[in-house]
């Protein structure tokens, strides 16, 4: 499978949309959106993040639109995120797009959060270089709960 990241086009915002309102896919991110399934919310976060001096970028899996990657934050707080269409796990489409993420942005150190069960997110990014640095508990708005979190750091 051929994985490439292109920017984001606004034909690309109703794919998000539904890969992101995919209840397993809330739930095992935990850390979304507020209100993950408001559809005013999530085109007044996304028209936010085109407008802000972002990195924003599609992925593709064979030219099919397979969910997003970012990085996005202040200088030296910068964090990168991701997420994939459901139909994509498993099949190495977030370490691939990641991986051609952080070859874009080559400032570190970036920073990365996920939920501490996320066992299949954690292993994406320590195959791209991030390391934890820190534990913390907060609040998961997929789950509706406070979650332990993992805080990762990829160095300079």
């Amino acid at each position: 499978m051929e994985i490439a990241l292109r920017a984001v086009q606004d034909s690309d915002l109703p794919v998000f949309f539904r890969q992101m309102t995919d209840p397993e896919a809330v739930r095992m991110a935990a850390f979304g959106p507020e209100r993950p399934y408001d559809r005013q919310a999530f085109a007044a976060q996304w028209q936010r993040l085109r407008t802000a001096s972002q990195v924003l970028r599609t992925i593709l899996a064979d030219g099919d639109v397979a969910g997003s990657a970012a990085v996005y934050g202040a200088a030296g707080e910068r964090e990168v995120t991701y997420w994939v269409d459901r139909a994509y796990w498993g099949r190495g489409v977030a370490t691939a797009a990641l991986r051609s993420l952080l070859a874009e942005v080559p400032e570190r150190p970036l920073y990365a959060r996920a939920a501490a069960d996320n066992a299949a997110s954690l292993r994406v990014l320590d195959k791209c270089g991030f390391r934890q640095t820190a534990r913390a508990r907060g609040y998961a708005s997929g789950r509706g709960e406070e979650i332990d979190e993992v805080v990762l750091v990829l160095p300079d």
